[in-house]
């Protein structure tokens, strides 16, 4: 435990520097939304291409590892939904609440850690946990958000569904390297080193991104994002590990990859769509900087305990 402790503290060393850089002001919001997007659409991108572009569709596409993550996905969320809506709050806001408990920071805090501590055999597991988060659960949100206010489906739902998704620059990055690797195009060498230096930059600069974002976030309604802190950190690896190893039986490797997956804090980009659709904001910025502070000695836990099968 205390050897994965260590191997985990320098990425939140770095989420720490840029949490003071971003605390003391000499990281302004605006700075910090420049590096994200750099981040966003260039190093992690270049991160993605490359991984997927060495990975196979039949080596990574598990449909009995999808599964099985759904189904942990989709215990919780009925878990937070339920108790969201028995606490008398709407339906819209139950749907922000049941994404806090189960979408992890996969994209910049996931992979470059997992990958360095698992392996890079984590990262097809990894990008599966990614793709469902994104597709299934980044589509449900909007649904049931823009349902709830119009009070039922049309088209322009759907409409803003798929060009959320084709303009993800994560899923582009993903597909687009499936496709290069299913038809085995050559990545000319100077290419590689440019996907290879760009990617390098997505490591630090994402983890400083976070800490730098973390410092704008308030920690208000502490019993709501506590609870929802206790979700995600808790309850969601906990589901995950019951499911890929009692349920469905996955390979104990790539179980333990989907359960320190589960195990990830809140993501950031749940409050971007808390905020874009003015859903509870306050609630999500505080379950994002609980979770990420407790996180810091849970992860090391479910790291260890994995990697001890």
């Amino acid at each position: 435990m205390w050897e994965i402790f260590l191997k985990t503290l320098p990425f939140f060393m770095l989420i720490g520097v840029g949490y003071g850089a971003g605390r003391t002001r000499f990281f302004s919001p605006e700075a910090t939304a420049h590096l994200t997007k750099f981040i966003f659409y260039f190093a992690l991108s270049a991160m993605l291409f490359r991984f997927s572009a060495n990975l196979a569709l039949a080596d990574i596409l598990n449909w009995p590892f999808v599964l099985a993550y759904l189904s942990a996905c989709a215990v919780v969320y009925v878990i937070a939904t339920v108790v969201a809506i028995w606490r008398g709050v709407s339906v819209a806001e139950a749907a922000i609440e049941a994404q806090c408990s189960v979408i992890g920071n996969a994209g910049f805090l996931g992979i470059p850690m997992l990958a360095l501590l698992l392996g890079e055999a984590a990262v097809g597991p990894i990008l599966l946990v990614l793709a469902v988060d994104l597709i299934v659960f980044g589509s449900l949100v909007v649904i049931l958000i823009t349902g709830s206010r119009d009070g039922r489906m049309s088209p322009r739902i759907l409409a803003t569904i798929g060009l959320g998704l084709v303009t993800n620059p994560m899923i582009v990055a993903i597909t687009l390297g499936l496709v290069a690797s299913a038809y085995a195009v050559p990545i000319p060498a100077p290419i590689n080193e440019f996907l290879t230096l760009l990617g390098a930059a997505a490591t630090p600069g994402a983890l400083f991104a976070i800490g730098a974002s973390l410092a704008t976030k308030s920690a208000e309604r502490m019993a709501v994002a506590g609870w929802l802190s206790f979700c995600k950190l808790i309850l969601h690896p906990a589901a995950a590990a019951f499911m890929s190893l009692y349920v469905f039986d996955i390979d104990p490797y790539a179980a333990g990859v989907m359960i320190a997956a589960a195990s990830l804090p809140v993501a950031g980009n749940v409050y971007m769509i808390a905020q874009h659709y003015g859903v509870a904001p306050a609630r999500v910025s505080a379950s994002i900087l609980i979770s990420t502070a407790i996180s810091v000695l849970t992860i090391s836990l479910v790291i260890a305990w994995v990697t001890s099968f």
